[in-house]
């Protein structure tokens, strides 16, 4: 799906430097917008699990911060499974600041340590609440078209 595609656009990182993909968004945002959003997705991930193993939707994801050298790249994780307080998945765009992860790679996280998460369901998007700042920073077309895929504007 094209949503999919998105998803690896709205990584966001820390302290990044070097040669930065496409994928990376550093800055641009309101910071208390994007900390209220991981506070809010992290408050919800029970839902999110509950939803998961009843499978009711698809496209399943996570996001994780993943920290090396003193630097934090988020990423979505994709084909997620759930366990013993774990989410396993698999990275899902190629690294541009940390270099402990490939795309593909497995990676597995505690619940509490996510970012993120969505799902689709019914054509609409649930979750990705890291989505909505960057909303602002996005060209009025775009921002409207991805608000209209989101199950809560």
């Amino acid at each position: 799906m094209r949503w999919l595609m998105w998803l690896f656009v709205v990584g966001i990182c820390t302290s990044c430097g070097g040669s930065k993909p496409e994928t990376l968004i550093e800055g641009g945002y309101d910071e208390q917008q994007m900390a209220a959003a991981i506070t809010r997705a992290r408050s919800e991930v029970d839902m999110f699990i509950d939803t998961l193993s009843r499978g009711e939707g698809s496209d399943f994801a996570v996001k994780v911060p993943i920290e090396d050298k003193g630097e934090t790249e988020h990423f979505w994780l994709t084909d997620i499974t759930y366990r013993d307080g774990k989410f396993e998945g698999k990275i899902g765009n190629d690294p541009g600041i940390v270099t402990n992860v490939r795309f593909g790679q497995t990676v597995t996280v505690a619940k509490d340590e996510i970012s993120d998460w969505l799902f689709m369901r019914d054509a609409k998007m649930y979750g990705n609440y890291t989505l909505r700042p960057l909303l602002a920073t996005m060209p009025e077309e775009e921002a409207a078209k991805y608000r209209s895929m989101l199950a809560e504007p």
